[in-house]
């Protein structure tokens, strides 16, 4: 018995716990969100969501603040947000009207824990640090936001959806979870320190305009505001894609030109 004391006065508390506390309390609601989805309370279960990626950035915060990012909290935060971002998302568009559509329902209520979880697992991959300004494909918090707000906005309870947006859920879904294994770049959050700001000024203002919009209008533009975030991603890879395309055309037509004869050849 002493000696047990005397290993159980040794144990500290390290730093690390503080963002891994976040983390779990993400995953936790993720488990609400799924369980009230389960219940047919799709309202609540995306708020539960939403709450959850409040955690989610929480907890990169504590670990910047702390000091203490390790493989665990990077492991452990990809776990939670297969839950609350993969999982959730997927029974919460089930149970809302993609339980419908049979069979098809089911493969696209899957698609974003399926594609989300590829997403999370390339990411931990390609990590070969824990700060990153700009990352391939559509982070899987904004996936899950986007649905959230979509049925935030025209689900209701006892009715659910109506008119044009029962027809445009699946292809929302379809289209988010596609994004995310995708080669389109979108840019880290701003974390608004000093090197930061000196940085990528535009993207520290652009952050601030959208939570002001956000706040402004008590949520009411949270859908428009992330499909913005969106859609600018992929219009600035197609432009660099046509870009792309184009050089490469230049280029075909300056070698063939180059190998041309001339008339001295001749």
């Amino acid at each position: 018995m002493k000696r047990f004391w005397r290993n159980s006065d040794r144990m500290k508390i390290t730093r690390a716990v503080v963002p891994s506390l976040f983390t779990t309390l993400n995953a936790f609601c993720g488990f609400m969100a799924m369980m009230h989805a389960s219940q047919g309370q799709i309202e609540l279960g995306a708020w539960f969501i939403i709450l959850a990626a409040v955690f989610d950035s929480l907890d990169g915060i504590m670990a910047r603040i702390t000091r203490s990012s390790s493989q665990f909290g990077v492991e452990l935060d990809s776990l939670a947000d297969v839950v609350s971002f993969g999982a959730a998302p997927s029974l919460l568009v089930y149970q809302a009207h993609l339980s419908t559509l049979n069979n098809l329902g089911i493969l696209i209520s899957a698609m974003p824990l399926v594609f989300g979880a590829i997403r999370l697992a390339r990411f931990n991959v390609q990590l070969s640090g824990f700060d990153k300004d700009r990352f391939y494909g559509l982070p899987i918090p904004f996936q899950a936001l986007t649905l959230c707000a979509f049925l935030l906005q025209y689900y209701t309870e006892g009715g659910g959806l109506q008119g044009m947006s029962k027809d445009a859920l699946a292809p929302l879904v379809a289209g988010l979870s596609l994004l995310m294994v995708s080669r389109v770049q979108y840019e880290t959050l701003p974390r608004f320190t000093p090197r930061d700001l000196r940085a990528h000024p535009w993207r520290s203002i652009a952050f601030s305009a959208a939570a002001a919009t956000i706040i402004i209008s008590e949520g009411r533009y949270l859908l428009g505001v992330l499909l913005t975030f969106i859609s600018f991603g992929v219009v600035r890879w197609a432009y660099q894609a046509f870009r792309g395309f184009v050089r490469h055309l230049q280029k075909v037509d300056d070698e063939e030109e180059e190998s041309e004869p001339s008339s001295i050849d001749i």
